[in-house]
């Protein structure tokens, strides 16, 4: 499985959020992760959102499945209403990225 994302867009987030794509790649490798399509397919048809449970809450994370099967990363953000929503205890939201 390979993963693409903008370097300065990772500079970016670590700063202001404190996370960066490195930890949300590892976390998906490991599991922690389900897929939901893009809530607004019109305006980002080719984005998928993926929800990764990291450090105790869910991160929304959008990419795109590129053509050679690498997906680009696009940006991350905890999400209160995901951590909600989808937690631990749900754990049937939780499959392998490997299936997605």
């Amino acid at each position: 499985m390979k993963f693409r994302y903008s370097e300065s867009k990772n500079a970016k987030l670590q700063k202001e959020r404190g996370i960066g794509f490195e930890e949300i790649i590892e976390a998906i490798q490991n599991g922690n992760v389900f897929q939901t399509e893009h809530p607004n397919p019109a305006k980002y048809p080719n984005q998928k959102i993926a929800h990764v449970e990291l450090k105790g809450t869910i991160y929304v994370v959008p990419y795109v499945s590129e053509p050679d099967g690498t997906f680009f990363l696009k940006t991350l953000y905890p999400s209160r209403k995901a951590a909600k929503k989808y937690t631990k205890a749900h754990t049937s939201y939780f499959i392998n990225f490997f299936a997605l």
